[in-house]
């Protein structure tokens, strides 16, 4: 009998744990949830997803231990998806409400999305519903990555932000959506370490497809 591929959820306080497990649980996985760094042990998979404002959360992750457990996660070479909030911490900075410094495992800083469209229109932030996900100017195609099977423009997710990353690296983009014309980040990728700016969680089968993909990497 296969065994069921194991997450470990980080719980720091701000975000929906309950929907995020209840959708890997329905991929099949197993999950653990910790609410510190020291009860996490050994670690299979490592899931942090979040909600709400940068500076919180990652005071939170800070005063939890799980920096630290992060970066060593990230180290193992093993899997790893940040997811919103999640996935903007793992960048060197935001300007979210100030500067605030984040865990800089990838380059590149958090920013705000633009308050008005390509033509100068003024459009809702936060930035809120389906968009599809199209490829990044890179061209970088989605084989062999978290997006794998995936048609790009074809494949509409669920956003929920007011900020998003500007990675400076242009090899860790994995995936934009345009809102109001503007190309903003949805994914990365640099080798084990994923991350989304959508909610699979909340996405359709189109999110529970991204998390089957993540249980198989």
């Amino acid at each position: 009998m296969t065994k069921a591929p194991e997450i470990t959820l980080v719980d720091y306080g701000m975000a929906n744990m309950l929907n995020v497990a209840r959708a890997f649980r329905h991929c099949g996985a197993e999950v653990r949830v910790v609410e510190t760094a020291a009860d996490a042990g050994s670690v299979d998979r490592l899931v942090v997803p979040g909600v709400g404002a940068f500076e919180k959360s990652i005071r939170a992750v800070r005063e939890k231990g799980f920096d630290d457990l992060i970066r060593r996660h990230a180290e193992t070479g093993r899997p790893f998806l940040g997811v919103c909030v999640g996935m903007q911490m793992l960048f060197e900075a935001s300007e979210e409400f100030g500067e605030h410094r984040g865990l800089g495992l990838l380059p590149g800083r958090v920013v705000k999305v633009p308050a008005v469209d390509t033509a100068g229109a003024p459009q809702p932030v936060p930035h809120i519903g389906w968009s599809a996900l199209v490829q990044p100017r890179t061209g970088r195609t989605w084989n062999d990555t978290l997006l794998s099977g995936q048609e790009p423009g074809a494949a509409s997710v669920y956003f929920v932000h007011s900020f998003a990353a500007r990675p400076s690296e242009e090899s860790d983009m994995l995936a934009d959506c345009l809102y109001g014309g503007h190309r903003i980040c949805a994914a990365v990728q640099r080798g084990n370490i994923c991350a989304t700016q959508f909610h699979p969680e909340r996405s359709g089968e189109i999110g529970l497809s991204v998390i089957r993909r993540f249980l198989s990497l």
